[in-house]
């Protein structure tokens, strides 16, 4: 159910070509948006955001993505099932609506609440959302992990994509391996969150997100099943700041 993958490279100078590059990620990934693609890309920023549509719900180019407003632009792989109940909330308050997508309801729901609206997502995601005003980028993945999302930090490069293959087509991506995951990997079967078998290759853990700008990263953990779990008409609702400084 979609793909996404994206590049923040904060290098003033670049060696490649930005555009032909997010175009080899995004496309790696066709097998999973086999419907429609996208792209946005701000070179003088070092941002492109690249996209490939399974077309669920709104089948018209209305549900294109990257989506844009004024101030944001969203490429997201998921579904919210509850996106109804919050367009009908966001009405109340105003706001309008040019599709019948979750994906613009996500996005006017960050306008609106910014990393709040979480606490009222009901469904499996894994998005990236680029804040024009502040040059910042946003990564979340849902309460349990069900959406994959990779990332790459090195060197004043940041990569993300739904699958690492997409990663691996960037020129300055490193292939090295990452012994702990590969031995974890024989030993377990699979390998643990947050590491990954490439080394500067960590997954997003479920119910966390990430904010990356030319100031540094920030990682919180918006929700713990352990901590946070509480019992509301049959379902999940709670919401932590705990945080991490890296």
């Amino acid at each position: 159910m979609c793909r996404i993958a994206g590049i923040l490279d904060f290098n003033p100078s670049r060696s490649y070509d930005i555009h032909e590059t997010i175009l080899s990620m995004r496309d790696s990934l066709i097998h999973g948006g086999p419907d429609d693609s996208g792209v946005y890309c701000d070179e003088a920023k070092g941002l492109a955001l690249g996209h490939r549509r399974l077309s669920i719900l709104d089948l018209s180019s209305l549900g294109h993505q990257p989506m844009c407003t004024e101030r944001y632009v969203l490429t997201y792989n998921g579904e919210i099932y509850n996106f109804r109940e919050i367009r009908n909330d966001l009405e109340k308050k105003g706001w309008r609506f040019n599709s019948h997508s979750d994906t613009e309801v996500l996005l006017r729901a960050f306008e609106e609440w910014g990393p709040e609206c979480l606490r009222r997502f009901r469904g499996m995601w894994a998005f990236a959302l680029w804040d024009k005003n502040k040059e910042e980028l946003f990564l979340c993945r849902d309460r349990i992990g069900v959406k994959p999302l990779y990332w790459y930090s090195k060197d004043g490069l940041v990569l993300f994509a739904s699958e690492i293959r997409a990663l691996c087509l960037h020129p300055r991506f490193s292939r090295n391996l990452n012994r702990a995951g590969v031995s974890m990997f024989f030993q377990y079967g699979y390998i643990p969150s947050p590491i990954s078998i490439f080394e500067n290759v960590l997954k997003l853990e479920p119910g966390h997100y990430l904010q990356i700008s030319r100031n540094g990263m920030s990682k919180t953990c918006y929700w713990d099943a352990k901590r946070n779990f509480t019992l509301g008409e049959g379902r999940a609702s709670a919401f932590s700041n705990r945080s991490e400084e890296s």
